[in-house]
């Protein structure tokens, strides 16, 4: 069983990017992540990209890509995660605006769908990637989260799961993890626990609730690709936290990998 790949979500370090886009690469790199998954280019034209990524023997797995950029303009995005090398193309997110009802989650469902086809016939695969929200709706008495992935074939959504929203919805990642083996590509690498009111909290790796070991397990018998650690919000410098929860991974994984 080969080691999985160790990638960051550069969205934890949303500032850090804006502020200084191939600074925060380098000490990313520096620090040990193999592989990045993009949460915004910041005007930088994908060939710029490509190369600082090579110098810097970095990865790109996928990018996160808003509904809107989709929606906008698809062919671009597509041939921007060509030209960096990237396999997946990501929908992170949607507005409370559009999934307030069974209905619009069907017509999204639908939406991802057609996204999916598309993307397979140039070469790239679409992943959904979920917060709590997809297990307060159902859709034909299914989660949202189930009815996303119904459909195989042609225009089959694959997953990427982040399993701290998972298990702070109430449900059991391990195994969730085990049901979509094989269309599970990656998986955020998340640790939590909750506040006085019952609200995420994410923390560094190791500091939380979330079985993380158990996920490694989980995750590498699925057939996973990459863990993809991300802390939504830091209590420490985000620069920092990285650097924890990669240390944690060293220690726990990738040092200690037979």
């Amino acid at each position: 069983m080969g080691r999985l790949g160790i990638g960051l979500q550069l969205y934890t370090l949303r500032d850090d990017m804006a502020n200084d886009f191939e600074g925060t690469l380098r000490h990313v790199a520096k620090l040990g992540y193999e592989g990045v998954e993009f949460a915004g280019y910041y005007d930088r034209p994908a060939n710029e990209v490509k190369d600082l990524l090579d110098e810097l023997g970095l990865k790109a797995f996928g990018s996160h890509i808003s509904l809107e950029r989709f929606r906008n303009n698809l062919q671009g995005e597509i041939d921007y995660l060509h030209t960096i090398g990237a396999k997946y193309a990501i929908c992170p997110y949607v507005g409370a605006e559009e999934r307030d009802s069974a209905e619009q989650w069907k017509a999204l469902i639908a939406e991802c769908e057609a996204l999916a086809v598309e993307t397979k016939k140039q070469g790239l695969q679409f992943l959904y990637h979920n917060h709590d929200f997809e297990f307060h709706y159902k859709v034909n008495d299914e989660f949202v989260f189930d009815a996303m992935y119904a459909k195989t074939g042609e225009d089959a959504i694959n997953v990427e799961m982040d399993v701290c929203w998972v298990q702070y919805a109430g449900q059991d990642p391990l195994a969730y993890i085990a049901k979509y083996a094989g269309r599970l590509p990656l998986v955020h690498f998340k640790d939590f626990t909750k506040d006085a009111e019952g609200k995420l909290v994410t923390l560094e790796l190791g500091l939380g609730d979330v079985p993380l070991q158990d996920v490694i397990k989980a995750a590498e018998k699925a057939g996973v690709e990459w863990l993809v650690v991300e802390q939504d919000n830091c209590q420490k410098a985000p620069l920092v936290s990285v650097e924890n929860s990669l240390n944690w991974v060293k220690e726990h994984y990738t040092n200690v990998h037979n």
